[in-house]
């Protein structure tokens, strides 16, 4: 008799961090070096890392291959198809509806950095619903990182449009036109406020996408452990069926966290460049 495979262990195995990578097809496993000891932090490569590096190298490539077609495209005089006519297009939708469209005047300046996000995120979103693969962007330390440096490029290129003087309304913030006592007391209560606004963009960031993609993989890897729990035929297929669908709106979700997490960035860019 088969035995049931431990669902719990295999759901945590799929979206946990670690030191293995598994291969495809069943050709065995790799385990990643560990102790890598500075400061009495492990630096060690994970998982993770592995796969956040491969991401990245996927949207090199992808960028390298698309733009070498349209510019091999363009010089012929030949109109957009392909590979390369989907990049461009995707770009194009990107830079222009997105990022400047969000940002406003001056948008252009944040749009490869925007595309960058929206890439980066869009690759490791796609990796873990590989069945060997992993997502990154389902691990809260990797989100976090993402969102603090979308914090740092907001308030920074903040501080630089607006003036030492202007960042600091976007802080101490009193309406236009009141003065005395009643400034004071709205400056120490809206003071909090605003503060408490600035850390809130990046956990909003940082915990959207990290549920967003955890979920995603709990549920179909629960779904999938129902046919062991059952051994039903009956029950197989109908959450096999479940599960391709499930399947299908990962990849949607896929595609729509990462123009989510592009989109606010945006807009949180563009409402510190003109904060009037």
């Amino acid at each position: 008799m088969i035995q049931a495979p431990d669902i719990g262990k295999m759901i945590l195995e799929h979206t946990a961090d670690s030191h293995v990578i598994e291969w495809p097809f069943g050709l065995g496993e790799t385990h990643l070096p560990h102790g890598w000891m500075i400061g009495g932090t492990d630096f060690a490569p994970t998982k993770h890392v592995v796969f956040m590096a491969l991401a990245a190298f996927l949207v090199f490539i992808t960028v390298w291959v698309g733009g070498r077609q349209v510019a091999r495209r363009h010089a012929t005089g030949k109109g957009p198809r392909g590979f390369g006519a989907g990049v461009e297009a995707l770009v194009l939708f990107v830079r222009n509806d997105v990022a400047i469209a969000s940002i406003g005047h001056g948008g252009e300046r944040f749009a490869p950095f925007i595309l960058t996000l929206f890439f980066f995120i869009l690759y490791c979103n796609l990796l873990g619903l590989l069945p060997w693969g992993a997502a990154p962007t389902g691990n809260v330390a990797v989100t976090g990182a993402l969102a603090l440096l979308s914090f740092f490029v907001i308030e920074i290129s903040g501080f630089r449009a607006l003036g030492p003087k202007g960042y600091l309304k976007t802080i101490v913030m009193v309406p236009p036109g009141m003065k005395g006592i009643g400034a004071v007391i709205m400056a120490i209560i809206m003071t909090p406020v605003e503060l408490i606004g600035k850390i809130v963009k990046p956990f909003a960031l940082c915990l959207r996408l990290f549920a967003n993609m955890t979920a995603g993989h709990f549920v179909i890897l629960a779904l999938v452990g129902l046919i062991f729990v059952f051994a039903n035929w009956l029950i197989a297929g109908g959450t096999v069926v479940f599960v391709l669908f499930m399947m299908g709106l990962e990849l949607l979700v896929a595609f729509l966290q990462a123009y989510i997490f592009a989109l606010l960035t945006s807009v949180f860019i563009g409402l510190m460049q003109h904060e009037h």
